[in-house]
C-alpha cells in the first residue's frame, strides 16, 4: 500500500478546476484579503511585527484573529485562511494558462478538506485544531503546486510540513489561536521551499503522523476518488466575527428582533431567563462560559446570546474586551441556560432553540437549523458587500478589495498592512 502522500499529491497535480471551483477560489481570496485587512488594528498586528514572523504566518494570523474567515463543515476546519496565504507568500510559478495562484489553492484546500474530514470528528472533539493539524500538509501542497513542483516533491513537501501539523483548542479565546494557524501556513510554505531545494523526506512520515492521530484511510481515499468538487461540501461564510459555532446561535436570537416579526420591541431590562437547548456537539470550541475579553467572548455561547440581544447584530465592537466587560452584558449572560441533548457531530448537528422568557410571563421562541452564510443557505450578493464594508471600513475600500487578483494581492496585501503600520 502506498504511502498516502502519494494519492494526495497525485490528486492535486491532476486537478482541473471547474468553473464553479474557481468562482469557489475567488470568493475565497476575497474573504481572506477582507478578514485580514479588518484584522489592521487588531493588537496582534504589533505582535506579528515584533516577532518578524514570515509573511505567510503574519497575512494567516491576522486573517484568522477576528475569527471571521470561512470554515469547511465536514473537516471543521478553516481551510482559506492557511491555504490563501500560503499560495500568496509562495508565489506562483505557473501561469494563467495552468490556473495560477487559484488552481494552487483549490489543489491545497481539496487536500485539506480532505485530509481533515478523514480526521473526522473524533479528531476535533477529542481537542485538536483541524485547522492547523490538517492545514500544515494542506499549505505544503498549495505552495509547491504555485512553486510548480512535479508529484514527488509535492510529496516531499507534505512530509516535511508533519512536524507543525499540530495545534489544540486550549487555545481558543487566545492570541496563540490565531498564531497556531499562522504557524501552520508557514510551515506548508518552509516545507515546500525545502522540497524544491531538493531536501529529503520519507512519505511515510505522513501515513504515521495520520494514524497516530486517527485517520480513516478508506475514508480519505474514497474522497480522493471524487474529483469534483475541488473542494466537497463547500465552504461556510461568516456573517458575524465570532466562532462558528456561535452563528446559528447569533441567527436564532435574531429572529427574535426582526422589525417584521409580530411582537413589540425588546428592552433588556425585560429578560428574566433565556434557555437554549443545542446537542451537546455544537458547544464543542466554546470554551468561555464566563468571558472577560473580546477573544474569550468569541467564544462563548452566553456572551454571543447576550450580546445579540444588546447590539442586535453583533458586529466587530461587540467582541472587544469594554464590549465584553459591560456590566449589563455581564448581567445578562448570566440568565442564559444551556441545556444538551447527546450524541451527534458537527458545529450544525440538529437545530439551535432559544427561549425568552420576560418578566410578565410573557414567551418568545425561536429555532434554526442552518444560519445564514451556510453551504446549504449562501449568502445573498448583499449579505457579502456588507461583510466587505465592514471589513474594509467603507464602500470604496470595499470595491478595491474586490478589484484585487491572485497576482496582484500579495503586493495589496502588503501596501494595506504597510499603510496600518504607519498610521
Amino acid at each position: 500500500m502506498p504511502p498516502i502522500a502519494y494519492p494526495l499529491a497525485a490528486w492535486a497535480t491532476s486537478l482541473v478546476p471547474t468553473p464553479g471551483d474557481l468562482e469557489l477560489a475567488d470568493r475565497s481570496l476575497l474573504d481572506v484579503l477582507a478578514v485580514t485587512v479588518a484584522a489592521r488594528s487588531d493588537p496582534l498586528r504589533s505582535l506579528t511585527l515584533a516577532g518578524e514572523l514570515p509573511e505567510a504566518a503574519r497575512w494567516a494570523a491576522l486573517g484568522h484573529v477576528l475569527d471571521f474567515d470561512d470554515l469547511h463543515m465536514e473537516s471543521t476546519a478553516h481551510v482559506s485562511v492557511v491555504c490563501v496565504p500560503a499560495v500568496l507568500a509562495a508565489g506562483s510559478a505557473v501561469g494563467p494558462a495552468a490556473g495560477g495562484g487559484a488552481r494552487a489553492y483549490l489543489a491545497a484546500a481539496g487536500v485539506m478538506a480532505r485530509l481533515g474530514a478523514a480526521l473526522g470528528w473524533s479528531h476535533y472533539r477529542r481537542g485538536w485544531h483541524a485547522t492547523c493539524t490538517a492545514g500544515a500538509p494542506a499549505a505544503a501542497v498549495g505552495a509547491a503546486v504555485a512553486l510548480g513542483l512535479d508529484l514527488d516533491g509535492i510529496v516531499r513537501a507534505m512530509a516535511l510540513a508533519v512536524p507543525a501539523a499540530g495545534g489544540v483548542q486550549r487555545a481558543f479565546g487566545s492570541a496563540a489561536k490565531s498564531l497556531q494557524v499562522g504557524f501552520a501556513a508557514d510551515a506548508g510554505v518552509r516545507a515546500a521551499r525545502l522540497a524544491a531545494a531538493g531536501a529529503s523526506a520519507d512519505p511515510a512520515a505522513l501515513d504515521q503522523w495520520f494514524e497516530l492521530l486517527g485517520g480513516d484511510r478508506g475514508a480519505l481515499e474514497k474522497a480522493l476518488e471524487e474529483a469534483e468538487p475541488a473542494v466537497p461540501g463547500g465552504l461556510a461564510i461568516k456573517l458575524f466575527p465570532c466562532c462558528y459555532a456561535n452563528q446559528r446561535p447569533i441567527a436564532a436570537v435574531r429572529q427574535l428582533l426582526e422589525p417584521s416579526a409580530p411582537v413589540p420591541p425588546l428592552e433588556l431590562e425585560e429578560v428574566e431567563r433565556i434557555v437554549v437547548q443545542t446537542p451537546a456537539c455544537t458547544l464543542q470550541p466554546l470554551l468561555h462560559a464566563r468571558p472577560r475579553s473580546g477573544l474569550e467572548g468569541k467564544f462563548s455561547l452566553e456572551y454571543a446570546v447576550a450580546a445579540t440581544l444588546a447590539d442586535g447584530w453583533p458586529g466587530f465592537d461587540s467582541f472587544t474586551d469594554q464590549a465584553v466587560q459591560r456590566p449589563a452584558v455581564q448581567d445578562l449572560l448570566r440568565r442564559v441556560e444551556v441545556g444538551t441533548s447527546a450524541g451527534g457531530e458537527g458545529l450544525l448537528w440538529g437545530q439551535f432553540e432559544v427561549e425568552l422568557r420576560l418578566r410578565g410571563g410573557s414567551v418568545r421562541r425561536a429555532s434554526v437549523a442552518l444560519p445564514p452564510g451556510a453551504p446549504g443557505r449562501p449568502p445573498t450578493p448583499q449579505e457579502l458587500w456588507g461583510k466587505l464594508v465592514a471589513c474594509a471600513g467603507g464602500e470604496a475600500e470595499a470595491a478595491w478589495l474586490q478589484a484585487q487578483t491572485w497576482d496582484s494581492a500579495p503586493q495589496a496585501l502588503r501596501e494595506a498592512l504597510a499603510a496600518a503600520d504607519g498610521a
